[in-house]
């Protein structure tokens, strides 16, 4: 029989304040009513430790509620021909997308203006050098080799070893697998950018390498040096580049990943862009969702009394999970996406329903209000597990296709699917099986049965 131990009721309660702490609004009177407006708004979360750091201000939301910033970029066509300039920039739009939206949340919205311009708009840019970094750089990475000149001076040249084809290359990020990341080194604690090659890459470094053992190896980004360490040993289909702020890391990984731009851009326009539906759009939207989860509250309440009483705390405490993920994601809210929001509010109820009607056949059947609860939730888990299981399925299958496509606004919807159908699964089980067994601890609880919603007498059997 579950029992609910005291690790367990202590983690709900800290999960529950963390939650409410860090999803309460900066302006609570524009969202929360009576008393609750008058108290004060969250100044954020920022954190700082060492070189790393984290804010969240608030919710980011899309460009439909809170405008954003609009670039326009010129791709330099010159050296491509006519035949091939239309897939140029399809292969432009796919970059900046898969830089700008890794996890498909972010929802900007990029379009080609004319045969050579993209216009990306993003949603709640206030400070857009770092976007516009991220965006423009071409982020090409190569490893080079100190050679003597005629003249008798020494220079870096692009190392260059034998690929698949028995011809000498040039070794370049072209040859990464798309998994780079950031990475702590384990004994200074420094960031560093960890990367791995392809076949064809891995031979070539193992290569070059293996004849500047004992030497220098420069690793240049768009011909600037980030790094020249002191090749120790042969390397092969892995290795990192270090000496490089936390930051400039994070931005490098998602450049490798994304790959190299097949044009060089430039911004030729910059401007802000209103919301075209505003702050008042988010209050009706909030006013809509706090009305439907007080109408869902009631149900619950009226139909399964006890019961529906705890789940609507744990409904409570999902709602409050789910939108602190969505915060320090930080995952983009549209007003489609606060629909979504608000109907997953309703499908969150779905398990403790078939958990609650489980329960009724226990009791019905003559078993005390404890056993009915464990056999319920034990009885219903096979339903709830199949049928959550089979959704992420469909989500993995979406995340995949919108990662492979180029389809990030479908990548967004299966991730943020993905994560409210875990949460609404945990808190269903947990939360509110916890919260039936504390309250199952008053005798006069368990003397009621009219708290259960049943009405009929057990039967003889």
């Amino acid at each position: 029989m579950f029992k609910p131990n005291a690790p367990i009721v202590i983690g709900i309660i800290l999960l529950t304040i963390l939650a409410a702490w860090v999803v309460w609004p900066q302006n609570p009177a524009g969202y929360l009513p009576g008393f609750l407006g008058s108290i004060p708004g969250n100044p954020g979360i920022h954190l700082r430790i060492g070189d790393w750091s984290f804010d969240r201000q608030g919710m980011r939301l899309g460009l439909d509620l809170q405008g954003g910033t609009d670039l326009v970029l010129q791709a330099d066509l010159s050296k491509v021909s006519a035949s091939e300039r239309s897939s140029a920039m399809k292969g432009v739009v796919q970059v900046i997308e898969r830089r700008i939206n890794a996890f498909g949340v972010a929802e900007p919205l990029i379009q080609t203006q004319g045969e050579d311009r993209v216009s990306v708009q993003l949603p709640g840019v206030k400070d857009i050098n770092e976007a516009k970094k991220l965006i423009g750089q071409t982020a090409q990475l190569d490893f080079r080799e100190l050679v003597t000149t005629p003249e008798g001076t020494t220079d870096w040249v692009v190392a260059k070893a034998k690929g698949n084809n028995g011809e000498e290359k040039e070794l370049t990020g072209q040859y990464f697998k798309p998994n780079a990341q950031v990475v702590l080194d384990q004994q200074t604690g420094q960031p560093q950018v960890a990367f791995e090659w392809n076949d064809e890459g891995a031979k070539m470094f193992e290569e070059i390498t293996g004849r500047l053992v004992g030497r220098q190896l420069g690793i240049f980004l768009d011909n600037q040096m980030i790094s020249a360490p002191t090749v120790k040993s042969v390397i092969g289909a892995r290795g990192v580049i270090d000496n490089i702020p936390l930051a400039e890391a994070q931005t490098l990984a998602i450049q490798l990943n994304a790959g190299a731009l097949p044009v060089p851009v430039s911004i030729v326009k910059e401007q802000d862009v209103d919301a075209t539906l505003g702050a008042d759009s988010v209050r009706k939207s909030v006013l809509a969702g706090e009305i439907g989860l007080g109408i869902v509250a009631l149900f619950m309440l009226l139909h399964y009394r006890l019961p529906g009483l705890l789940a609507d705390v744990a409904l409570l405490i999902y709602a409050l999970v789910l939108l602190t993920i969505f915060k320090l994601v930080p995952v983009t809210l549209t007003l489609a996406g606060i629909a979504g929001f608000i109907l997953s509010i309703g499908m969150a109820v779905d398990a403790n329903i078939l958990i609650f009607e489980r329960m009724k056949e226990e009791l019905r059947s003559g078993r005390t209000i404890s056993a009915a609860i464990d056999v319920g939730f034990r009885r219903a888990w096979t339903s709830i597990r199949d049928s959550n299981i089979s959704t992420l399925i469909t989500c993995a299958i979406l995340y995949w296709f919108g990662s492979n496509f180029g389809a990030t606004i479908v990548m967004g919807f299966a991730l943020t699917l993905a994560i409210g159908v875990i949460v609404s699964m945990l808190t269903a089980i947990i939360v509110t099986q916890t919260f039936l067994h504390l309250v199952l601890r008053s005798n006069k609880v368990t003397q009621h049965r009219w708290l259960f919603s049943l009405f009929q007498a057990p039967s003889a059997a």
